[in-house]
Order: structure tokens, then sequence, then C-alpha cells
């Protein structure tokens, strides 16, 4: 499989995820812990300095910070303080797929909750029915003031995301929230947690991009759904990180015949690059070159663009609508944009992530007895459209502007879906949209649903 574009950590984080190697209590570290991370600082930052896409590091002095880290490491207190340490170093790139990644941890553990910006606003999206945060009042469409006494904004939400769910997950969570009514209160949820193997040998051959999605994203399921009538189907996308080659099948099996398409890549961060090109392939009869990518001078990748094979006559020729928002990164991103560029549809939503770099997995493992596996993604290469611009830090505004208020989540409605559907000629309610893709947690039951057209 080719490099993948990041399927970022969802600023809509699930409540599930593989620990530390201990919970909120770590022990007091030794030499050996000590000096074990510090082997993986040197590890992950031998691999940037070889890998990384401008090998002037932006002008950062790794060498430098990696010897400051390593002071630090000297006084932390904790397996989770060694691992926030080592993991500042590579956000202090200020790139969205340049991470490290600690090993995997002993405990499964569910917040019950889900956060995603809407405008400029922290919202939950979803909350898991049962669990202590549901008991204790947690509410879809209460917008989030603070999580654990900070405040939550687009620019810094996704790191909140990978410090609670990667470096140091809490034993509760206490969220400042006002509902769509104006109520502002605190709420302090239990987490539910479940003991795992101490270790897990992932292997050198791990898909890290993928295996950090599931392991954030592990209660609820997700999965490519579809409604259609009349003419128009409605795929929900949830991710690129998936078989390239049943592109064309869903192409066939679900959008052939219709003559109106909404692509719904809300919530989607991204995935594989050769999966995106082949979504072009299908929306496009022509060969194009999506993208230009900028990478170091002695790169020995000798793939500079990115571009589709198109099916030609196969290829879906029918109007054209596509859905963003915050949690929409990387390949989505890119595909939304060309889209726009090429003038073949129509972008609806809100502002995108602003995530797009190409990254390559990186897998690491110490020791022999018992093996630990750690990884890191390292940014290979910037992502140049047509109109010669990144949309690394910029993302990409919709044509049309549907941004969703707190209480249409608490009510279940989708006025940007409803919205789309009447840029097609269909009237649906922003109360039947709503109803379309509900969320579904792994124990839920799944249903079709179906709508009248007007």
């Amino acid at each position: 499989m080719r490099s993948m574009i990041r399927s970022s950590f969802k600023a809509a984080a699930t409540a599930m995820a593989i620990a530390a190697l201990s919970f909120t209590t770590f022990a007091q570290l030794d030499g050996i812990a000590k000096g074990r991370a510090k082997d993986m600082l040197d590890a992950v930052a031998k691999e940037v300095k070889k890998k990384y896409y401008d090998e002037n590091l932006k002008g950062i002095d790794l060498d430098a910070r990696v010897k400051a880290a390593k002071e630090r490491i000297n006084d932390a207190q904790s397996l989770a303080q060694a691992f926030g340490i080592i993991g500042q170093v590579f956000l202090d790139f200020d790139d969205s797929h340049t991470i490290f990644f600690p090993p995997a941890r002993a405990i499964k553990f569910e917040y019950g909750w889900q956060v995603e910006m809407i405008g400029d606003k922290c919202v939950l999206t979803a909350v898991r029915p049962g669990s202590d945060a549901a008991k204790k009042g947690l509410k879809t469409g209460d917008e989030v003031l603070s999580i654990n006494g900070f405040k939550p904004n687009r620019n810094e939400l996704w790191k909140m995301v990978y410090f609670y769910y990667n470096i140091s997950p809490r034993a509760e969570m206490s969220l400042v929230v006002k509902s769509p009514s104006g109520e502002t209160r605190q709420v302090v949820s239990k987490t539910k947690t479940e003991k795992l193997t101490r270790f897990i040998n992932l292997g050198n051959s791990i898909d890290w991009n993928e295996y950090y999605r599931t392991i954030s994203d592990e209660s609820r399921v997700y999965e490519h759904r579809w409604v259609s009538n009349s003419g128009l189907v409605i795929w929900k996308m949830p991710t690129f990180s998936f078989d390239p080659n049943k592109v064309n099948d869903y192409f066939d099996s679900h959008v052939k015949g219709n003559h109106s398409l909404i692509l719904d890549l809300r919530g989607n961060g991204g995935g594989y690059v050769v999966t995106m090109e082949k979504m072009v392939a299908n929306l496009f009869e022509s060969d194009l070159k999506i993208a230009d990518l900028k990478r170091r001078e002695d790169s020995d990748d000798d793939d500079d663009v990115m571009e589709s094979e198109s099916r030609g006559s196969d290829a879906y020729t029918g109007k054209l609508v596509i859905l963003i928002d915050s949690g929409s990164g990387s390949a989505s991103e890119i595909l939304a944009r060309f889209v726009q560029l090429k003038k073949r549809g129509t972008i609806i939503g809100d502002t995108s992530a602003g995530a797009v770099m190409q990254a390559i997995p990186t897998s690491f493992t110490m020791g022999v007895n018992t093996v630990i596996a750690y990884g890191a993604r390292i940014t290979n290469a910037d992502v140049i459209l047509e109109d010669g611009k990144s949309l690394e830090k910029v993302g990409v505004t919709p044509d049309i502007v549907v941004i969703p208020e707190p209480a249409d989540l608490a009510y279940e409605r989708d006025p940007v879906l409803s919205r789309a559907a009447k840029e097609l000629g269909f009237e649906i309610t922003p109360e039947q949209a709503g109803g379309f893709f509900p969320v579904v947690w792994n124990d839920g039951k799944k249903g079709n649903v179906t709508y009248k057209a007007q």
C-alpha cells in the first residue's frame, strides 16, 4: 500500500482506546524505564531527520530539542509524563501528520462521549447510552466549554484528544457544558475500563494509521452507508482507509444509475492516497493529475504526483455535492478541493480540518523476551494542488457554508444534508436528514433508512 494521508485523531474522538502501561496512577519510573523512553525518542528522531519532507526540519534544531527532552525525562515521575515529553518534541513541528505513538497499553477505556468543533464551538456529537457520562446528564448537543479545565478550539482540540487518548488517559473526565437552552453545568464522569494483556506485539507491518483510528473509535460502528431514492444517492463515507479495489464496486453497486450524488465526508479524517485517487477516477471521465508532492531534495521516492486513471465511460457523470466539516481531514480535503477547483461539484458544510500532508507510518520495537512496539507518523511530502497552494493549516472553504446549531444535534436535525438535497432539487427536511445516519455503537442495531422525495 502506498504512503497514507492522515486518518486523523478525530476531534470527534469516540471513547474507546487502549490506554497506557498502567492507568492514571503510574508507577514511579526507574532508570531502566527512563532509558527506554530515551531510546524511543532517539529512534523516532533519527527517522524524522531521515524522512521528513523538509530536510531543514523547518529550521528546528532537533538534536537540541532531543537533548533537552532527555533532561526532562530524567525528572519524569510517570510513563505518561515521559511519553508526553517525547510527543511534544514532534508536536512542536506544528505539522498535522508528524506525531509519536507511544506503546500500545494495558487498559481499554471508554469515556462515553464524542466531541467535534462545529463552527467555533466544541459540541458533544454523541453520548453513549448507558455510560456514566449519560447517567451524569451529558447530552448530544451540549456545547463543551472546557475539558479538565482547558478550553477547546479548532487548533488545539486534536492535541487534547491525542493527550487524553494516547498519552495520559484519565479515570474520570470533568467537562463544563452548556445546554442548547443556555444552562451551564459541570459534569464529572467516570471512565469505563477493561484490563488487557500487558504488552501487545504489533509487529513491523502494522498500519499505525488505521490502528490508532481503531483504538480511538472502537466503541462506534464506522462503515460505509447509503440512502437512495428517486435518482439521489447519499453516501456516508467514514474513511479512505479501506481496500481501494472496493471503490469501483461501491460506485457500481450503489451510485450507478442515479443522477445525483451527495458524498458525505463529514468526520472523515482521510486514509489511503490510492483510495482517494480511485474516487477521483470514478468522478471524472479523463485521466488527471490531482496534486504535486513537494519532497526533500534527497528523497529516493520518485513518485512526485497524485494522479488518477479514469474509468472513462464507466465514471459517474451525474450531479455531485460533497459535505465537509472540521473533522474532514487530509484525503477528504484533497478530494473536496480538487472537485471544487475543477468545478465538478458543490462543496457544502463547514471549513475542513486543514490537515493535509502526506505521511508514512513507521513502526519500532524494543526488547527480546517482551517486545514493546511503538510508532510514529512522519510527513514525507507537502501536497500542492493545481492552484499552487497547500491546504495545510488552511482547509477547504465550502462553496455554501452551513453550520448546525447545538440544538440541531440535540434534536437530531441535519440542516447540512437538507441543504445539499435542496441544491440537487430534492426536498428533505432537517428532521428527515437527521435520521439517515444515526450513531451506531458496537452493540447497537442497524436498519435501513429511506425517505420519499417530494
